[in-house]
């Protein structure tokens, strides 16, 4: 029987401590992650939540940004969430003067899209793969996706408001996105679908 896989949460600011309790529930085990030997040892990534721009300028100054674009590149798996949306977006649109990305989701993601923090809002998204009843999904100053590649599967919009219609989650092989904050919520789903798919790509390279 295969081991359980490790998946890491980017420690270096947002929602850390509920990502690594809700993938605990799932079964896998769990690391934070902030220095490049901690990247190394785990078999995916959560990316959190936080300010985008912080969270890269954060990680260059931890000398992250180079191994988790190496990482991602070399076929890790990796789950972004809101600012974690935008790293792993090969393109920006909304953000500062020179800000990088890791990428690897070819597609285009609006910086604060859906406004401001007192602009926050919850929403019932249905969600691919994920079971017949809609997620409850929390948008905190969240980015939305403008457009995608041929590769990318779009795996839930937003289906009420004014921005009906824009993608909220994505997916690309090994790696996904969501606008919104799962880790805010008792319901995991989006977790367990991760882990799923993060348990597939180790049977994969057995």
């Amino acid at each position: 029987m295969t081991a359980e896989p490790t998946i890491g949460v980017l420690a270096l600011q947002g929602d850390v401590r509920e990502h690594l309790r809700a993938l605990a529930g799932t079964g896998v085990r769990t690391a934070a992650v902030r220095r490049p030997a901690e990247l190394e040892a785990v078999d995916a990534l959560v990316i959190p939540g936080g300010e985008s721009t912080t969270m890269w300028k954060l990680a260059t100054a931890f000398e992250l940004m180079e191994p988790l674009r190496k990482r991602v590149e070399a076929g890790m798996p990796a789950y972004g969430t809101c600012a974690g949306m935008i790293m792993l977006a090969d393109r920006i649109t909304g953000g500062v003067e020179g800000q990088q990305t890791i990428g690897g989701i070819d597609m285009t993601v609006r910086r604060n899209a859906f406004g401001r923090q007192v602009d926050s809002f919850e929403a019932e998204v249905p969600l691919t793969g994920m079971g017949d009843t809609p997620y409850h999904a929390v948008f905190i100053r969240a980015p939305w996706v403008e457009s995608v590649g041929a590769d990318v599967e779009v795996l839930g919009r937003a289906e009420t408001g004014p921005n009906v219609g824009r993608i909220v989650a994505v997916r690309q092989g090994r790696l996904m996105a969501t606008s919104f904050h799962p880790e805010l919520t008792g319901d995991f789903r989006v977790h367990h679908y991760f882990a799923d798919l993060v348990r597939r790509a180790m049977d994969q390279e057995d």
